[in-house]
């Protein structure tokens, strides 16, 4: 018989929270698993392994919508890898950006703090003479 663990013993095995397990499971992203007669879970070696993918690559950042359609890929026997080129290409994109929507926000924020000068504090505008401009 193939070796079981339950729900804490698969975290551990994983790197996972229980409680990550737990959700990864209730979204569909897990196979059903077996429960003992005490309602207890049971995950094996597929389930393991599939854990085990899922949090490498919720470290690349994949959302689960993406983690569940290389999932279905997989088990209709397609290898997904074009598909994950293609959805890290579209996070590189959103990653570069955020990187230069944060850059022009930088370069905003400099300009108007070397504008302040310490007599604004004394102004009579309601709120901050710095934001008001």
């Amino acid at each position: 018989m193939a070796t079981t663990m339950t729900v804490g013993q698969a975290a551990e095995a994983t790197g996972l929270t229980r409680k990550a397990v737990r959700l990864y499971e209730s979204r569909g992203l897990l196979p059903p698993t077996t429960r003992t007669a005490a309602g207890y879970r049971l995950y094996d070696q597929d389930h393991i392994d599939t854990l085990t993918f899922i949090r490498r690559a919720r470290a690349l950042d994949l959302s689960l919508d993406d983690i569940r359609e290389i999932l279905a890929l997989r088990q209709s026997g397609i290898r997904p890898c074009s598909v994950v080129r293609d959805m890290l290409d579209a996070r590189l994109a959103e990653i570069d950006r955020a990187i230069t929507e944060l850059a022009a926000l930088r370069a905003t924020l400099a300009t108007v703090r070397e504008a302040t000068a310490p007599s604004d504090a004394a102004s009579d505008e309601p709120y901050c003479p710095i934001i008001e401009r």
